[in-house]
C-alpha cells in the first residue's frame, strides 16, 4: 500500500499558507522549522498511522496529523490568547465535513476529525512560548 502523509501534510500546508496571520503579518508554514526561525510559526508534521479495515478489496487507514502552533514573548506582552487567535484561524481553515478528495493521489479521505488541541506553556531565561498541538484524524482509502 501507498503511504498518504505527505499528500495530506502538503493539502494542509497548501491550504494554511499564507491564510493565517497574527498581528497583521502572515504566519509562516513548516514542515521542518529553520533553526533561524522566529516566532510566531506553525509546524505540520505525522504522527502516526494504523490501518483500520482489513479485506481484501481495499485498504484503509487512520492518519493523525500534528499542526503544531508556536507563539513567543518576552515578559507581559503577550500570552495565550494570541496563540488562540492563530489555532482559530487554522482550525476554521481545514475542519470539514465534506469530502477531501486526494483522487488524483489514488487516495480518497472520507472523514477529517479534530481529536484535540493540546496548550503547552515553556519557559525560557527571557521568552515565553505558547504552543497548541492540533491532532487531526484523516481517515484514508486507497482508490
Amino acid at each position: 500500500m501507498r503511504e498518504a502523509f505527505h499528500h495530506i501534510r502538503k493539502k494542509y500546508i497548501d491550504a494554511l499558507n499564507g491564510n493565517v496571520t497574527l498581528n497583521a503579518a502572515s504566519v509562516p508554514i513548516y514542515n521542518r522549522v529553520p533553526s533561524d526561525a522566529s516566532t510566531p510559526f506553525i509546524r505540520i508534521y505525522s504522527h502516526e498511522g494504523n490501518e483500520i479495515d482489513q479485506n481484501n478489496t481495499s485498504y484503509t487507514t487512520e492518519l493523525i496529523t500534528k499542526i503544531e502552533c508556536v507563539t513567543s514573548f518576552q515578559g507581559d506582552e503577550g500570552g495565550e490568547y494570541q496563540l488562540n487567535l492563530v489555532v482559530d484561524q487554522v482550525l476554521d481553515i481545514i475542519r470539514t465535513r465534506t469530502n477531501e478528495d486526494l483522487s488524483a493521489e489514488g487516495f480518497n479521505v472520507y472523514t477529517t476529525t479534530m481529536d484535540r488541541v493540546r496548550y503547552l506553556e515553556d519557559y525560557e531565561e527571557f521568552d515565553t512560548y505558547f504552543r497548541a498541538i492540533i491532532e487531526i484524524s484523516n481517515r484514508v482509502q486507497k482508490i
